[in-house]
């Protein structure tokens, strides 16, 4: 087995530090600080752009990414050197973030411009936003979740790896549930366009019910972007 990279190493054992602190330490509000919050949120920081990258809800949150950026990384790391891997992993990370706010900003515009069509006034709808308490109205309950989304997790980064993998190695074999054979090609496009049709749906596919799907095509399309790009132009990042 060729060796880890110390970049992913690095990247591995920052994820598992966050995860730690904010497992261990309950009394500090970690989430807060750094997931990423809608950006009419008081809560919102650019930082968190950064920084949800590396928070997790959960062990198998996190032990799920990091298997994946263990194994895809990798050879990533030793395709494209350590530069340009962090600019490629950072780049499709906050790319991933950008897009699903947007999507996010749609749906929450769309909410509020109905509530205020049914006779609501703006800043009565914000007043009513809480993150603890349940609407009845759809479009209230709707905006409501989103003004205090909180998203987590490196997925956006890890699908723009998997996006760049399926188009550098398309017949490299990835094993489905370690054990049957499918070449990436084949594979990977398929978990994107679950996610994709879950996002549309809101009905999972492949992933659980509470992923930010569109965070994790907006990974895949910066990544596929970027490698269909720097492979046509043989990019380099000393």
């Amino acid at each position: 087995m060729n060796r880890l990279p110390d970049i992913i190493k690095h990247i591995i054992i920052i994820n598992i530090l966050f995860f730690v602190a904010t497992m261990s330490m309950q009394n500090v509000d970690f989430g807060a600080m750094f997931n990423l919050h809608y950006f009419e949120n008081p809560d919102f920081k650019p930082w968190q752009l950064v920084t949800s990258m590396f928070m997790h809800g959960s062990f198998m949150h996190i032990f799920s990414n990091m298997l994946v950026l263990y194994f895809f990384g990798t050879p990533m790391v030793q395709l494209f050197g350590k530069n340009k891997f962090l600019f490629f992993y950072f780049s499709a990370g906050i790319g991933a973030s950008l897009i699903y706010l947007l999507e996010r900003h749609f749906e929450f515009t769309g909410a509020v411009d109905a509530l205020i069509n049914m006779g609501s006034n703006k800043q009565e709808i914000y007043d009513l936003f809480s993150a603890t308490k349940i609407y009845k109205n759809e479009q209230l309950e709707t905006a409501n979740s989103i003004y205090n989304m909180q998203m987590l997790g490196a997925s956006g980064a890890i699908s723009g790896l998997l996006a760049a993998y399926a188009w550098y190695f398309p017949n490299a074999e990835v094993y489905l549930y370690f054990v049957l054979p499918v070449k990436a090609k084949y594979f990977i496009p398929v978990i994107f366009i679950a996610d994709l049709i879950s996002g549309i749906t809101g009905q999972p596919l492949l992933s659980p019910v509470n992923t930010a799907y569109f965070a994790h095509v907006g990974g895949a399309v910066i990544g596929l972007i970027m490698a269909y790009f720097w492979k046509k132009n043989q990019y380099r990042m000393y």
